[in-house]
């Protein structure tokens, strides 16, 4: 047996005695990472030296890490009526109470973990501290309206200091006869420089190229112009159409557009078609043919806009920080409550949610109850108590859960990553194979960015691929352990083509399959989130916050705009904001609400 496999078999003992835990986020796949800079490396572009220089001048220094593990800010009063309960501690979650707690409401957020964030938690080994979730961190630029990390974080107080990558990714695609050797492309932070190095691959497809992605920015500097609320409030609607009706109109025309059919309009060449697809992929599980341009307008921008900036001290100070804001601001936060029903009260049309019970039989009382957890949880584990809303049914047949992902965490050996290697990288060997299991690598290693969460001469990376919970059924104990090396030693060697000697240079290792992620962030077959069944209309058939049930919300990965970080945050913003407005605590217009939000769910319900 290899010393990672001893490693890996002592930690999952020691994690089912509870000496160690991970900590994930729902709505997100998981990166792990620790936090080591090669020595002697350079910052080569002075522009990224600037960027960095003008970005840590501008943030305080981050709080000191709280220990959530034993907090549970007292026990929660069962006789108290809250504003809002909200289930799951996820970006979604934490972002809905940190919203609707800085404007005054009392919110109790129950979190079945000891620590707040899911996925974009942390944990730590030896000397490491591990981002679980997507290191890959868009929404904490400075400018604009759709930094929304940062704007959630300062409604409670609260800033981080962050480090700016100067690349999104670096692909590593199939070869062709165009390009022998594979094609390499590295997605830079500077939009020009991206579309001069993606031109210089595609000569003859350069205005392609920019008239494409010129329309993504379309998109992004409409989005970018607005303040970000709820689609369910018409009163806030008729305002930002008021203030700046030429981007209202353009989103609206974008509304029920796929990516897909945006690239086809200005791209011939099917292998640039098959980068579009892969950039589309590797954060939506879906290729751009299904992917709604209303978010490819988003990530594929604001990337160069606000940048990828990676929070100093691990993804996990920012759900850390949001809790701790939340919390004082006056509102609650509950660890390792385990939320078994949503308690209802009527029937019919008149069903309205009025609170939780946990596992263990205590109860608590809201006026509005929000779910973190997937559509397929709340209504099918947490409400199984009532029938499925004729809403839910038609959801189920628009979209279908996505796969889940097989992880490896491993501390490796500095020298084993060249210098100038970039924090995150996409490998497909084979673009009929993109989308099968395994099909895809994604890797990152944010310890490139930030050496102070890794042991002197390390890095952490973390390996992780796209596959279905139900591969790993039937098996027993041993054959569940023999599997896991087994793959995890074929994913290692497939990246010794980039990193020769990274099965030697390896510290520890663990691997985690789709049954770790259902386990830990208890989310229907670990899966994603949602991904279309069929060829969707844009993003007309993706519901809102509101639910069928009275009283009930849902928030996070399985709502607008759906999965990614900031997209979840999106969705918190939306959802604090309709749910203000429900509570008489936001203004609204009374006439017009039910009748527009009945034109909504009749329009989603068709699409």
């Amino acid at each position: 047996m290899s010393n990672g496999s001893i490693f890996c078999n002592a930690q999952l003992q020691k994690l089912q005695t509870g000496a160690f835990h991970i900590h994930l986020r729902q709505g997100s796949f998981l990166t792990l990472s620790c936090q080591r800079v090669l020595p002697g490396r350079k910052l080569k572009s002075p522009v990224r030296r600037r960027h960095e220089a003008a970005v840590r001048a501008r943030v305080t220094e981050a709080p000191e890490q709280k220990k959530h593990s034993t907090k549970t800010t007292g026990e929660p009063d069962p006789n108290v009526l809250y504003d809002a309960i909200i289930v799951g501690g996820g970006m979604g979650g934490l972002t809905t109470a940190s919203q609707m707690a800085s404007k005054g409401a009392r919110v109790l957020l129950l979190e079945k973990y000891i620590i707040p964030g899911g996925s974009a938690g942390v944990f730590e080994r030896e000397g490491y501290k591990f981002d679980v979730g997507s290191s890959m961190m868009f929404g904490m630029g400075h400018e604009g309206t759709t930094n929304l990390i940062t704007k959630a974080l300062q409604a409670v107080g609260k800033e981080l200091e962050t480090i700016p990558d100067p690349t999104q990714i670096h692909y590593h695609l199939p070869k062709s006869a165009a390009h022998p050797e594979g094609l390499d492309v590295k997605v830079w932070r500077d939009y020009e420089q991206f579309l001069q190095e993606l031109g210089d691959r595609f000569p003859k497809e350069r205005k392609g190229i920019r008239n494409f992605y010129d329309e993504c920015w379309r998109v992004f500097n409409s989005l970018n112009s607005l303040e970000l609320k709820s689609l369910e409030e018409p009163r806030y609607l008729l305002g930002q159409f008021v203030k700046q009706p030429i981007a209202c109109l353009t989103l609206a025309s974008f509304l029920a557009t796929n990516t897909g059919d945006v690239a086809r309009k200005h791209i011939q060449d099917p292998e640039l078609l098959s980068f579009i697809d892969i950039e589309c992929y590797c954060w939506s599980t879906v290729l751009a043919g299904l992917t709604p341009m209303m978010n490819a307008g988003m990530v594929f921008c604001d990337r160069h806009y606000g940048g990828i900036n990676y929070p100093k001290g691990g993804v996990g100070r920012i759900a850390q920080s949001l809790a701790d804001g939340i919390e004082e601001h006056g509102s609650s936060i509950m660890y390792k409550a385990n939320v078994r029903r949503i308690l209802t009260e009527g029937e019919g049309d008149q069903l309205k949610a009025v609170g939780v019970q946990l596992l263990d039989g205590r109860t608590f009382k809201g006026q509005t109850v929000i779910s973190n957890a997937t559509r397929w949880d709340t209504f099918e584990y947490m409400m199984e108590q009532q029938a499925l809303p004729r809403s839910e049914q038609l959801f189920r047949q628009r979209y279908k859960k996505s796969p889940s992902f097989i992880s490896i965490h491993m501390g490796v050996k500095a020298d084993v990553l060249p210098e100038g290697t970039e924090c995150h990288h996409i490998i497909v060997e084979d673009w009929g194979k993109m989308q099968d299991p395994l099909g895809t690598l994604f890797v990152s290693v944010p310890s490139l960015l930030d050496p102070s969460v890794c042991p002197e001469g390390t890095h952490g990376v973390h390996i992780f691929t796209p596959d279905w919970a139900d591969n790993w059924k039937g098996m027993s104990s041993q054959e569940y352990e023999q599997k896991k090396e087994q793959v995890a030693n074929g994913l290692v060697q497939r990246l010794e083509t980039l990193f020769p000697g990274l099965q030697a240079a390896t510290i520890f290792r663990e691997v985690g399959s789709p049954r770790t992620h259902r386990k830990f962030l208890n989310r229907a077959d670990g899966s994603y989130g949602p991904i279309p069944a069929r060829r969707p209309l844009g993003m007309l058939g993706m519901p809102f916050n509101r639910t069928a049930v009275k009283g009930l919300y849902c928030v996070g990965d399985s709502t607008f705009p759906g999965q990614g970080v900031n997209a979840v945050v999106f969705s918190g913003f939306g959802c604090a904001h309709r749910v203000l407005c429900d509570l008489g605590k936001q203004p609204t217009i009374p006439v017009l609400d039910p009748a527009y939000n009945s034109l909504l769910g009749a329009v989603r319900d068709r699409a």
